[in-house]
Order: structure tokens, then sequence, then C-alpha cells
């Protein structure tokens, strides 16, 4: 049986959100009815699989559907990898952590990784390249500054995501 990237398109409230599994575990996620432009962000060696779309990915599609639903914890329970060097995996795996309904500034972030204050940068680096939104919910890190900040998918994506979560 041959390797493929599997890949699923699900409409949510804010637009279409494409979702792409690798034996099983989800590999990219975001805000786009083009799972190719999810698929052209992955890894060379993911890259080189073909792209299989399919009408159910299971259990990550179910999360999706079970989070706008409401079970704001849905999306946790879906196995997610991405690359990145151990520093960014430990930002990526704090920033798991951060339960829906709360908010963390960058700094706050770096610190839960783990790291000095001064890596508030790294950690709005790690949230820019995230892979798997809203599953590594990057939506829920402000600027310490106030506002929303950037978002890859756009400031409107990432406030009715913190709506929906009630962070706001």
């Amino acid at each position: 049986m041959t390797e493929t990237i599997d890949a699923q398109v699900l409409p949510t409230p804010i637009g279409p959100l494409s979702l792409l599994t690798h034996g099983g575990v989800l590999v990219a996620a975001g805000f786009t009815g083009a799972p190719l432009e999810m698929f052209a962000r992955l890894s060379p060696a993911l890259r080189a699989l073909p792209l299989n779309v399919v009408d159910d990915l299971g259990k990550p599609a179910q999360a999706v559907r079970d989070y706008l639903d409401g079970d704001l914890f849905a999306l946790d329970g879906v196995e997610a990898e991405q690359p990145g060097t151990p520093r960014r995996q430990r930002l990526l795996t704090a920033l798991r952590a951060v339960p829906p309904g709360t908010t963390v500034s960058y700094a706050e972030l770096a610190e839960r990784a783990g790291m000095p204050k001064t890596a508030a940068r790294a950690a709005g680096g790690a949230c820019a390249q995230n892979l798997i939104a809203p599953f590594v919910p990057c939506h829920r890190v402000l600027p310490q500054a106030g506002g929303f900040g950037g978002y890859y998918y756009g400031p409107h994506v990432k406030e009715w995501l913190l709506g929906h979560e009630k962070a706001l």
C-alpha cells in the first residue's frame, strides 16, 4: 500500500478548514478550502507523497465537529505532529497546553515552555509557523500590548475562535 497524505475539507462558521493526515496523525490544518495550500507547507519528505482527498478522516474531522458543537477540548485528543527544533517543539507543546477560554502572551508562552522571558520572539516564531491551527491553538496567544496581533488566517478568524471559546 502506498503512503499518502490524506486530506479533508470541513465547513466551519468562519470558512473551510483543511485537515491533512499522514498515517492517521494530523500533520497540517488550516482555514483554507484548498488542501494544496497546506500541503505546500509540509516538509519535503511529506510533500514527496501523493495527496489524497477523502470524504472522512475520522477522529480529526469528528473532533472539529465536536469543537464547533461546543466541546472546546475535543481538539486536544487528536494526535498531531509537525517539524521543528527541540526548542520549537517545547513551545508547541506549551501552546497545546493552553486551555480553551484562556489566553497567554508570547512571553508567558515562552515561560511555560521553560524558556526565559527573552524568548518571546521565539514563541512568536513558533506561532507564525504553526502548521496545525486550531489544534495547536496559536489563536490563544495575544500581544502584551493589547489587540489580537497577527494570525496566519487573519484576525477575524482569531477573533471568532476566541469568541467561540469565550476568551474575549
